[in-house]
């Protein structure tokens, strides 16, 4: 579904329900380099349980124009826009990785707007490596090989599934390598200049839930902790021998934990 948000056509999938202003919502904001299909499963779930399902691609990523936005605030000021613009008064906001960051903003910063927050895989700084963040700038597949060796377990990085026919590491690859030119660096680079996301915290009033792999060795589950003992009213689940990507690693335990409080 499109709609027109600061002048620019963006795209979010409502897993096949319809917008209805009088039903619960949910955005889902993805994490760097990424787009909206990689919360199928939970946006389908809640589309069948009479939720607005808002899984968004951010300014620049799968389907949504224009250039992938400079920072975090600009990213989380594009959510409350994007909100508002279906007459949407609250919504639970979930973000993972860079995502996550970019709900916490929003819960802070449009406080009226969010009635949850949910955050995955998420630290506070997000700190990127000098050789990540050089690979990505030059556009390079070393990059993505980067990110993706890294966001996967111990487990997942030897390419099982519990789904026949899938491969973690290879959905994992394709994803990334459909972003545009540019984007993931860009996106890497907002996480890495992003500082001030303990004083936010501090400012969020609205129920949390903080999802930490304990495996998780592009956010550190320490970091992760440290957000959650920051928000007043927040509780955290750590899902054992799961990475970064635990939204492939781990969809149902995920969906599960996000049923509990969205």
């Amino acid at each position: 579904m499109y709609v027109e948000v600061n002048g620019k056509q963006a795209f979010f999938a409502t897993g096949s329900g319809a917008i209805d202003v009088h039903q619960p919502s949910v955005v889902f904001i993805h994490g760097a380099g990424m787009d909206h299909t990689v919360w199928v499963l939970p946006a389908r779930h809640f589309a069948r349980h009479k939720y607005n399902v808002i899984a968004v691609d951010l300014p620049g990523h799968g389907k949504s124009a224009g250039d992938p936005l400079p920072s975090i605030e600009a990213n989380a000021d594009w959510i409350s826009a994007l909100i508002s613009a279906l007459t949407i008064q609250q919504a639970a906001v979930v973000g993972h990785s860079m995502g996550s960051l970019i709900a916490l903003t929003m819960a802070a910063n449009h406080p009226k707007q969010s009635r949850i927050l949910t955050l995955l895989g998420t630290s506070v700084p997000m700190q990127v490596s000098d050789q990540l963040l050089s690979a990505a700038k030059d556009n390079s597949h070393d990059a993505i090989d980067m990110a993706n060796t890294w966001s996967h377990s111990r487990f997942g990085q030897m390419g099982g599934n519990d789904v026949p026919g899938m491969w973690m590491k290879g959905g994992g690859q394709r994803l990334l390598e459909r972003a545009g030119k540019g984007v993931f660096f860009t996106d890497l680079n907002c996480c890495n200049e992003f500082t001030d996301g303990l004083s936010l915290a501090e400012k969020v009033s609205c129920p949390t839930l903080v999802i930490i792999g304990s495996q998780d060795a592009m956010t550190a589950p320490v970091n992760a902790h440290k957000v959650a003992a920051t928000i007043e009213e927040s509780r955290t689940l750590t899902l054992e021998k799961c990475g970064h990507a635990m939204l492939n690693e781990q969809p149902d335990a995920v969906l599960d934990a996000l049923i509990t409080i969205v």
